[in-house]
Order: C-alpha cells, then structure tokens, then sequence
C-alpha cells in the first residue's frame, strides 16, 4: 500500500517510483528522454546524480504535474524551477480577470472554479442559485467558496446526493476521475481525498456495478430533483492551456449546461427573477 501512495525521498528512488507507476520499462523511459538504460539504471541507482536538466527531461518523459517536478528537483538536491503562487498574487491579475470573465460568460447557468482536489475556490451567481434551489440555502451572489469541497458535496448523504437521482451513474464516473488524478498526479492529499471519498456509504458497492450492454448516452447528463422540479444537466471542464505556475495548473473550471429545455427555461427564469429566485 505504502508504495502506492507514500513517495520515496531519495531521486533515484523515487524517479524508479514514477516509472513503475507509469508502466514503463528503463529502456522506454530512457528512449523517451533521450540518455540510455544504463546512465538510467546509474541514475536509479544512484550511482550517477543527474544535473537540472536531466532531471526536467525525465520528467517531461514522465508527465509530471509541475508540483512532481519541483519535488523530483528539490531530490536531486537542486531548487524548484515553478513557481506556486497565491491565486490573488498581483502577478496573476490578468488570469483572474480571465477566470471572472469566464464565470460571468456561463451565466445565468452554474460555472464553478476549483483546484486539483476539487476544493471549491470561486463560483458565479448561477451557481449559487442551483445550491440555494437544492439546499435552501440564500442565493446572494456569488456562492461562497470558503471549505467547500465539491467531491465530497456530491457524494456525501449530507450533501448533493439525496437530489440526484442517477446518483450511481454519476459517482461512479466522478470516482473514476478521481482515481485517475491519483495515478496522474501521485500526490497524497489526492489518495487522501480518494480514501475520503470511499469511506461514504455505497461507494465501495459501485465498484460492483454490472456493464451495461446498451450503449450509452452521448453524454452523461447529471439529473437533479427537488419536489416536483427536475433539472437535467451536464458539465464542460475547461483548464488554462499554458501554465507555468503549479497553482494555475492545477485549476479547473467547470461549466454547466441544460440538457433539455425545461431546464434552460427553469435556470433562466431563476436569473430573471432577481437575487433569491430559486424556489
């Protein structure tokens, strides 16, 4: 188990760690960075220490999230190249500017901003009014953002739940994204969220989910209900396209959209009903 989600400290170590993990024998790594399988075998070893970049071209090879390749310079002895900034920082004014103007572009529909770990960060208006409908929450502006984790909203009894009906079909692809940022990014605040997330009652039985054997939807569309309103809806997860900053690339911004046109009608007459219109 620990060498699933534990990384080991030392470079050669753990750079043998991510070549297991990403199934690639020495001579296809070391063909893919452009050195031999014997100056790897060296590196792995740690008979031969890697010089800066060295290091970056296995990483490329490797895909590494820039926050694992900071972590495999900082083994190598050398310090972090990517910089990891506050999202307020005044350097990155311009892409917040960007990421406001994306959220204000999807109204009246819900866009949401988070990170890696789905860790809410921002939201639009439209987004707020979809949780005041659902939670009975006020819908004031924006929604909130401070502790919110939209992982655990979904999959939790407390949270989203008890209002999708096709909640199966829909934690069970969100689980299986989630699973996949595990193995992409190796992190342990990502296996933590993971291990989280299979704690909650049900989740470990949709592993037992039979195929279907008819073919699916085009797309998955997330269907909620409250009452006597239904509201079909899916999803669009856009990221910026090229970061140089660990935090920025580790953004995500969902947007939402109606699958039919009773939802459209529904989402718009909220917006058009003012501040609090949600029922």
């Amino acid at each position: 188990m620990s060498d699933m989600t534990t990384q080991p400290k030392s470079f050669g170590a753990r750079l043998r760690w991510w070549r297991s993990r990403r199934g690639l024998s020495q001579l296809d790594l070391a063909g893919a960075a452009g050195t031999s399988q014997r100056h790897l075998s060296f590196l792995e070893s740690g008979r031969t220490a890697p010089s800066p970049a060295m290091v970056l071209g296995l990483a490329a090879a490797l895909d590494l999230p820039l926050r694992q390749q900071n972590a495999l310079l900082l083994a190598a002895g050398f310090a972090p190249v990517w910089r990891e900034s506050d999202l307020t920082a005044p350097d990155l004014a311009q892409v917040n500017a960007a990421l406001d103007h994306m959220l204000a572009q999807q109204e009246p529909f819900p866009a949401f901003v988070v990170d890696r770990r789905w860790n809410l960060l921002r939201a639009n208006a439209g987004a707020a009014r979809l949780t005041a409908f659902l939670t009975g929450a006020a819908a004031e502006g924006p929604a909130p953002s401070n502790g919110v984790n939209l992982a655990d909203a979904l999959v939790s009894p407390e949270g989203l739940r008890p209002f999708i009906v096709n909640w199966e079909e829909v934690a069970l692809y969100f689980l299986r994204g989630v699973q996949a940022d595990a193995v992409a990014d190796g992190m342990p605040e990502t296996a933590a969220l993971l291990k989280r997330l299979l704690a909650y009652p049900g989740i470990p039985a949709l592993s037992q989910v039979p195929f279907q054997e008819e073919p699916p939807a085009p797309i998955l569309a997330i269907h909620f209900r409250k009452g006597e309103t239904s509201l079909r809806l899916f999803t669009t997860i856009a990221t910026l396209g090229t970061p140089q900053d660990v935090t920025l690339q580790e953004i995500r911004i969902e947007n939402f959209f109606a699958a039919d046109e009773q939802t459209a009608g529904i989402v718009r007459g909220w917006a058009a009903g003012g501040r609090g219109a949600a029922p």
